[in-house]
């Protein structure tokens, strides 16, 4: 599967960013999804994830209740809605997805279970 990630910016701390990532191919429902992000100097660290289906979502602490990932199959697109923006997640974001026979479980949540990677979009958050 191929992604194309969209809607980073630059925005406000405690403003609102919506990206979205489309794939190619019909399959796109065999595939957990997830975003995960990269600041300068850390390591890609996970931010959601959503299950085939859209039913079960993970995410770290670091996020919970800011970020919302979403998906549409039938528009084979995944999104990840952010509020209250803090200057601390600022980084390029990536979408990517992992096959269902790749993971455990309902949602993946490591970096190793996802093979197929978008080509990141920059969301800056100033103070």
């Amino acid at each position: 599967v191929q992604l194309q990630a969209s809607g980073g910016g630059v925005v406000q701390a405690g403003g609102t960013l919506r990206l979205s990532c489309a794939a190619s191919g019909r399959t796109f429902s065999s595939y957990g999804m997830g975003w995960f992000r990269q600041a300068p100097g850390k390591e890609r660290e996970i931010v959601v994830a959503i299950s085939r289906r859209g039913a079960s979502t993970y995410s770290p602490d670091s996020v919970k209740g800011r970020f919302t990932i979403s998906r549409d199959n039938a528009k084979n697109t995944v999104y990840l809605q952010m509020n209250s923006l803090k200057p601390e997640d600022t980084a390029v974001y990536y979408c990517a997805a992992a096959l269902y026979s790749d993971y455990v479980g309902l949602v993946p949540s490591g970096v190793a279970d996802f093979r197929s990677w978008g080509q990141g979009t920059q969301v800056t958050v100033s103070s």
